[in-house]
């Protein structure tokens, strides 16, 4: 098709996208070209703003490493991977669900850890944490022999593959539930931190004048055949970004209790105070048991 006006382009773009063999792909692109032509007039972008708009696309490639995903980082700056989360989860949105956000902080294969074990493998002061779960399907009934992926950030705001002066999968640990379904382990308190502002990310939220914080959490990614990947994160009250994460990744339903203790701990004498402890439920949806792409290596 010869082009008259710049109506014409967005028609060319759709009769070819029509052409698609693949009828999800073709309904994805002919949704695309119409959504995005549409921005593109809606804006009237300007021609530096396109060019400078594809700088900002391969800059976010660049800056995604075996270590850091820039991509993922700003699909949640933007609400976007918060939005495909529920879309996809809690009867297509309409319920609560206790899916969240894969993040761009897992990995494969992390240590196996006994049941009660502890996911500490360096020196990481900080006030101790006994986390106590259950894993059940959508009626309640424990699921026994689930893969439970755990990791979380130190209590100075940071990753293992971030910081150094960490051991290899520190605070990181895979479990399995016993017949009742449930799964305990021993860990650190963790805290709040802000998410990395050195790249792309980092210029919009300073042009939105966004604060770069995630409230403390817990991370989780639970597998077991029959079962939809339940990948999960629990949310401390206290931290003073939960009604403000700069990643749009707290819903009601993944907050949990983490109850401080300031009294001796009943059985590991060794504990000073404080300390604290988190008791929740996992629940898992029917489905097919697919494990995600991780985002770092």
């Amino acid at each position: 098709m010869i082009i008259g006006r710049e109506q014409d382009v967005t028609v060319a773009a759709s009769t070819v996208m029509e052409r698609t063999s693949d009828p999800r792909l073709r309904e994805i692109m002919l949704s695309l070209v119409k959504h995005l032509h549409g921005f593109v007039r809606d804006v009237r972008l300007t021609e530096p703003e396109f060019r400078e708009a594809a700088a900002i696309l391969v800059e976010l490639g660049k800056q995604s490493t075996d270590t850091h995903n820039e991509v993922v980082l700003i699909a949640g700056s933007l609400g976007v991977s918060s939005l495909v989360c529920l879309l996809n989860n809690g009867d297509q949105g309409n319920t609560e669900t206790a899916q969240s956000l894969l993040g761009p902080f897992w990995r494969l294969n992390s240590p196996r850890v006994e049941n009660g074990g502890s996911i500490v493998r360096s020196d990481t002061p900080g006030a101790a944490l006994f986390v106590t779960a259950r894993v059940v399907d959508h009626a309640g009934h424990p699921i026994a022999g689930a893969e439970v992926d755990i990791w979380h950030a130190s209590p100075v705001g940071l990753y293992e593959n971030q910081d150094p002066a960490q051991a290899e999968m520190n605070l990181r640990g895979k479990f399995t539930t016993d017949a009742d379904g449930r799964f305990a382990f021993r860990s650190v308190m963790m805290v709040g931190y802000p998410i990395p502002t050195n790249g792309v990310v980092g210029r919009l939220l300073k042009a939105q004048d966004r604060h770069p914080y995630r409230p403390a959490h817990l991370h989780a990614l639970i597998f077991k055949p029959g079962f939809k990947v339940l990948i999960s994160q629990v949310y401390d009250p206290a931290d003073p970004h939960i009604d403000s994460d700069v990643q749009f990744g707290v819903t009601k339903a993944l907050i949990g209790e983490f109850v401080r203790h300031d009294e001796a701990h009943p059985t590991a004498t060794e504990v000073g105070s404080p300390w604290y402890s988190l008791d929740y439920v996992y629940r898992m949806e029917a489905g097919e048991a697919v494990l995600p792409r991780p985002p770092i290596k």
